[in-house]
């Protein structure tokens, strides 16, 4: 209520501000002479009177040169016999051209009540405002239990069709799309459908897209809402929403309900070391409340969507409720070529493009990122007012998306320059002479991101294994930029800092995680995922120290063996070295087919 007066006071505050305003620059008008019925007269014989009205005893007159005048006349006789009885002349009296104006008229009422009725209109509105706003409120605060469900309109419609790759995936959901449209069948049988369908996968491999296609294909009703919107800072209200969100699903059956992000809620219950969160344990158990509550006939399906299935509950994944999962992973060559092609519709190409080069050179790279890629292109083909988009355009637009933007603008020394020059090239050429190293791509010595230059090294197809043989040549890969600097100069530079990074964890990994060091098919160190967090905090040391040396002294040796092999290929190629370093001196950049026709005279043999 305070606030309530508060604003009153405001409001009558600024109306009075703004009568004072308009009293201060508003011009006064010129205040009309009254005069005496024997100064009329006078007036009237004297011929200076041109107009007289009469609005009931008030009498304006208009003289010839303007003026106004005002006067009163008698109550109870006519303005016409006042006059002749005090001896106006008639021929004067026929001269003024009288006006009786009506006492009783709506400019009269106007003219009266509305100074009166202004501010009071304004204060009205202003109240009627207020009261509005603060019956809004009052509206919000009682529809907190409600839901944010949003509804997926037709023209939002998408297919299976509008799904690049994932064919296992949609093969997993075509059996839903059935049940949702002739569940009959599947009834008669005794089949029970899975009520929960959970997509997992990494971020950007279009779960949403995926749940959207299933709603698409049935011609339901698609409802969808963020775990996170379930979750207020009032207690009991998660849970509210929750029944309100599967009973709005549960009224257009058949639908899809879309939980996105469910691990917001769904994370697994008394663990960790930060205490428990009650109000989204609630929403939690009202979740599993509501989908045991569906019957065996219901036609509501639950999709949800996750990237960390390890952090659920086991009863959110228990039969019965989230009892189907659906793995979407990271495309491969094939489908990274689909994707393209999807998104690179509604766009302008060069007939010349050649998706498969593109999706060659971006393995790891998600749905999302292949989007952003076909955005990037045509977005650096505009800045260079090309009409089309060019295979160049969409290769450029992949190194942005990986690396960062170029930095041209960048100024190096010659010294700097050379010294780059150089590292790249050392990193290119043990590529080539270690038979077991992916193919070079790209090498480039102008700077993007942080990296001062980058050698872009990709496997010829799709791997999801990958053997010891092949970790050491990306070991001595990695090691190729610091041996090349120390073999040319004599000394090495901070260029390598990341190098060796890299080449350190990826040793240690070789020797702990993967076994594959002289100590003999063992793993050490257990990590521990703490759920409350969602990532990797610690590392259980499961080993002496004694052991914790043996591990220290084969890190030291996979590495010296490493850079001792990249020295021994730069060593017997130094010709093709000082050719490749000066060939990026002068164009800073080397694609694949000039990368290799610039080695091909030296006839480099892989080791």
């Amino acid at each position: 209520m305070s606030r309530f007066w508060k604003n009153v006071l405001w409001a009558i505050t600024t109306l009075l501000f703004i009568a004072f305003l308009f009293s201060l620059f508003a011009t006064p008008a010129k205040a009309p002479t009254t005069l005496s019925l024997s100064q009329l007269v006078d007036k009237i014989n004297a011929g200076q009177v041109s107009q007289i009205g009469v609005n009931g005893n008030a009498v304006s007159i208009t003289m010839k040169d303007g003026s106004q005048a005002v006067a009163e006349k008698e109550p109870e006789s006519g303005l016409s016999e006042t006059l002749k009885n005090m001896n106006v002349s008639s021929t004067a009296l026929a001269a003024v051209n009288f006006e009786v104006q009506n006492q009783s008229g709506w400019s009269y009422w106007m003219n009266l009540l509305l100074p009166t009725l202004l501010p009071l209109i304004a204060l009205l509105v202003l109240f009627w405002y207020m009261f509005r706003s603060a019956r809004a409120g009052a509206n919000q605060a009682f529809n907190f239990g409600r839901s944010n469900l949003r509804l997926s309109t037709f023209k939002d419609r998408v297919t299976f069709k509008d799904v690049a790759g994932l064919k296992e995936a949609k093969e997993e959901l075509i059996e839903v799309v059935d049940f949702l449209k002739n569940p009959k069948k599947f009834l008669d049988l005794g089949a029970r459908i899975p009520r929960g369908i959970l997509l997992m996968g990494p971020p950007g491999t279009g779960k949403t897209l995926v749940a959207r296609a299933v709603a698409g294909e049935s011609n339901v009703p698609f409802f969808y809402i963020s775990a996170s919107e379930f979750v207020e800072m009032f207690v009991g209200v998660g849970a509210s929403r929750t029944r309100d969100a599967f009973m709005t699903a549960k009224r257009a059956a058949p639908s899809i309900l879309f939980i996105d992000e469910i691990d917001a809620v769904g994370r697994q219950r008394g663990a960790g070391m930060g205490g428990g969160n009650d109000e989204r344990e609630q929403t939690l158990n009202q979740i599993l409340v509501e989908m045991d509550g569906f019957d065996r006939d219901t036609r509501v399906i639950v999709l949800a969507a996750t990237n960390r299935p390890d952090i659920l509950d086991p009863a959110l994944m228990r039969p019965g409720r989230f009892d189907r999962r659906v793995v979407l992973d990271l495309p491969d060559l094939a489908d990274r070529e689909a994707i393209l092609k999807i998104h690179a519709q509604g766009k302008v190409l060069d007939p010349g493009i050649d998706f498969r080069k593109v999706a060659a050179r971006t393995p790891g790279f998600s749905g999302a990122d292949l989007a952003n890629l076909m955005n990037e292109a045509a977005l650096i083909a505009a800045r260079e007012d090309k009409k089309a988009i060019t295979q160049d355009n969409l290769f450029n637009a992949a190194d942005k998306v990986l690396l960062g933007p170029e930095r041209k603008s960048r100024v190096i020394s010659p010294k700097e320059k050379e010294m780059t020059a150089y590292h790249e090239a050392g990193h290119a050429l043990v590529a080539v002479a270690l038979k077991d190293a992916d193919p070079v791509q790209k090498v480039s010595i102008i700077s993007r991101g942080f990296a001062g230059g980058y050698t872009m090294k990709l496997p010829a197809e799709d791997r999801h294994l990958k053997t010891r043989a092949q970790f050491l040549a990306d070991l001595a890969m990695m090691m190729g930029g610091y041996a090349s600097e120390k073999l040319i100069f004599g000394d090495v530079s901070t260029g390598a800092s990341n190098d060796l990074k890299q080449a350190s964890g990826l040793a240690r990994q070789l020797v702990m995680k993967y076994g594959m060091s002289d100590l003999g098919p063992v793993t050490f160190g257990k990590s521990e995922d703490m759920v409350f967090l969602g990532r990797e905090i610690g590392m259980d040391r499961d080993y002496s120290e004694k052991v914790a040396a043996e591990i220290d002294a084969q890190v030291r040796k996979l590495l010296m063996r490493a850079y001792e092999t990249a020295e021994k290929a730069l060593r017997g190629h130094g010709t093709a070295l000082k050719k490749i370093a000066s060939t990026l001196m002068e164009k800073e950049t080397l694609e694949q087919e000039d990368f290799y026709a610039i080695l091909k005279p030296f006839k480099i043999k892989p080791i």
